[in-house]
């Protein structure tokens, strides 16, 4: 797996909770990791990060981990990402527009202890 997509998948799971336990708001990331990711998510984050890498190659490039992390935050709306001042003002304005294309991507645990979108 590439760097921009392994960024992409560890900042996907510090940033979501895992709000089936009874305390809720605990990061995924304390409890899972890719493995837990059911096949048919893990499949589409993947295509997802490949075809915003290939379309937005000359952009991000030159820092590609850095953009994997923008990439879930901005996609999902988070309250930082590409528009927040580490990328050139107009870089990380398109690539803004860019990632809003492709709409949020929810995270959640499934009863079989997978995390599925």
């Amino acid at each position: 797996m590439d760097t921009f997509t392994k960024q992409y998948i560890a900042t996907a799971l510090w940033s979501t909770n895992d709000e089936s336990t009874p305390s809720g708001g605990v990061p995924l990331d304390r409890k899972y990791g890719v493995k837990d990711i059911a096949p048919e998510c893990l499949a589409k984050m993947v295509a997802d990060c490949a075809k915003f890498q290939a379309e937005n190659a000359d952009y991000i490039a030159s820092d590609l981990e850095n953009a994997g992390h923008d990439f879930w935050l901005t996609r999902n709306g988070h309250g930082a990402g590409f528009w927040d001042g580490d990328w050139p003002e107009h870089v990380g304005g398109y690539l803004t527009v860019q990632s809003k294309k492709y709409g949020e991507f929810n995270l959640y645990v499934g009863d079989d202890g997978k995390i599925y979108s």
